[in-house]
């Protein structure tokens, strides 16, 4: 029986990492930082910023929520068109058309290889006049007061860049499996409190999806200008701004924000594929990764098929991870949590063909060939 020992010494130790994990996420769904839900009206000068390509089809809801944000008596919304291949122009112009305080300007070209947002939103600051600076994808649903609660949040808190991490909705099994693993990610691994203000690049976390950033701190790190290259722009930002001694990092949008980033298994396939290569700092940092992931939360559920009580012990673990952090975030529980080990195998899929997509130069995004960019 001792052969099996070293077998039995893996399973336990991964369920001992699963359990912390769940105990840190227990501990971060404490110390996340909400919006307030009533706020006042903002009295600065306020810019909303929204970059677009080819989101003809699904531009209308978040542009119409971000054209009608209240507590803002004084902002502005530009809309830049990121070189839509499609009537997207067309779409975002007729929609801005009744506001004063709204226009649309036609973005230029990134460099060749460039997956372009982070260009796009240079574009977009520097055509910004507002003290506060607020980027929103297509792709996201505000609630009326969701940009005056960040802000609110954002100069309460003396943070130089918040992210309202949206609530994730999730549609069909790919969707289901992997979307969640986004916020579950950063409310395991991260420590949040202390994130926001240590420079270091592994403790560092924002999500492009909804940015809210004071102009001074944003201009004074570089902006979207010195991450031009970066396929993941959010986290190139957020590191930037804490080498230049500011601070910020995640905070609770589940209340205030919705995001539906893929439409099924091809768009996230293609999404994941863009930009995991890149999340984890090189190959070998994916490697150890993806290990890490697997030996705490798919090793103990394989061995608890085979009778293992560590194992089970792990699986358990895992799934109430899982269920907390969808509770927290405003995501589904069950019975998803139940595939949790299935949608990390799925991750580290996606991270291997993220990798080889990247090595072979064949990775794409809306249109534009990604090759050799960081």
């Amino acid at each position: 029986m001792n052969r099996f020992r070293p077998v039995r010494t893996m399973v336990a130790a991964g369920t001992v990492l699963a359990a912390a994990g769940t105990a840190h996420s227990a501990w971060n769904s404490t110390a996340l930082r909400i919006p307030p839900p009533d706020p006042p009206p903002v009295t600065e000068y306020v810019s909303l910023l929204m970059p677009v390509r080819n989101e003809a089809g699904r531009v209308g809801p978040a542009l119409r929520s971000l054209l009608a944000q209240e507590h803002l008596p004084r902002a502005e919304v530009i809309v830049l068109d990121d070189q839509s291949t499609d009537d997207t122009g067309d779409v975002v112009r007729r929609l801005c058309g009744p506001y004063r305080h709204a226009r649309v300007v036609r973005g230029t070209a990134p460099k060749p290889g460039s997956p372009g947002k982070a260009h796009a939103c240079h574009q977009l600051a520097s055509l910004a006049r507002g003290s506060v600076l607020v980027f929103v994808d297509a792709d996201v649903v505000l609630a009326s007061h969701a940009v005056a609660s960040s802000v609110a949040l954002l100069r309460s808190t003396g943070l130089d860049l918040v992210s309202p991490f949206p609530r994730q909705a999730a549609e069909g099994p790919a969707n289901r499996l992997v979307q969640p693993l986004l916020q579950w990610s950063w409310l395991t691994a991260l420590p949040l409190r202390r994130a926001e203000a240590s420079p270091r690049p592994a403790l560092s976390a924002a999500n492009g999806q909804f940015l809210v950033v004071d102009a001074t701190a944003l201009y004074g790190c570089g902006g979207f200008a010195a991450v031009t290259d970066e396929v993941l722009e959010d986290m190139a930002l957020i590191r930037a701004l804490k080498r230049a001694g500011g601070q910020g990092g995640i905070v609770d949008g589940s209340r205030i924000a919705r995001c539906r980033m893929y439409d099924g298994w091809r768009d996230l396939r293609e999404g994941y594929g863009k930009s995991l290569w890149t999340a984890f700092g090189s190959g070998g940092g994916a490697a150890a990764v993806c290990a890490l992931l697997v030996w705490a939360y798919v090793v103990p559920p394989l061995a608890a098929l085979w009778g293992s009580r560590w194992g089970a012990a792990g699986y358990v673990a895992a799934v109430a991870g899982r269920t907390l952090t969808a509770r927290r975030t405003g995501g589904r529980c069950w019975p998803d949590a139940l595939a949790h080990p299935v949608s990390v195998g799925l991750l580290v899929v996606l991270t291997a063909r993220s990798w080889l997509g990247h090595r072979r130069s064949t990775l794409t995004w809306k249109g534009r060939p990604l090759r050799g960019w960081h």
